[in-house]
């Protein structure tokens, strides 16, 4: 069985959470799985579960969301840590014997595109710090969000979700 999980723009998962008949943690939900990286904000309604433990966290996830329809994972780029921890739950739902028609996805740029795109709308990113952005890229924030991960050469042969 196939466990890599397509990716998915922050659109589609702006418009779910712009959606105030769509409920976090029930319609959809956002495992997002920094390490020491999870500063500066997050994607709202998103949970927390750090790569660096998600082997042992991975039952709880299990538990609390294997029916919930579509998950979202993803990391400060969405190149390793992201990918790598929906594969991770992919297989264990397979090797749990859990059934269901949930759909993993990987957040395309992760958090570092969702805050260039999206850090000005209201509803969509919590604890927000411009200042942790613009330091750790070392650049402003317009340039962060012109720095496309769809120009990434090695990002272009990722299928994106349909």
């Amino acid at each position: 069985m196939l466990h890599v999980a397509p990716y998915a723009d922050g659109e589609e998962l702006a418009r779910l959470i712009r959606d105030k008949s769509k409920i976090s943690g029930k319609d959809y939900v956002v495992i997002d799985v920094r390490d020491d990286d999870y500063e500066g904000g997050h994607i709202t309604g998103s949970k927390h579960f750090a790569s660096g433990s998600l082997s042992s966290t991975m039952p709880e996830i299990i538990n609390l969301y294997s029916q919930v329809p579509v998950v979202y994972f993803h990391c400060t780029l969405s190149q390793v840590r992201g990918p790598k921890s929906a594969r991770m739950y992919k297989e264990a739902l397979d090797l749990n014997g859990v059934r269901t028609d949930q759909t993993v996805k990987v957040l395309r740029g992760g958090f570092s595109q969702w805050q260039a795109k999206y850090r000005k709308e209201p509803g969509l990113i919590e604890d927000y710090n411009p200042r942790y952005w613009d330091a750790e890229f070392g650049m402003d924030a317009q340039a962060v969000e012109d720095a496309k991960v769809e120009d990434n050469e090695f990002m272009k042969h990722i299928p994106k979700s349909a």
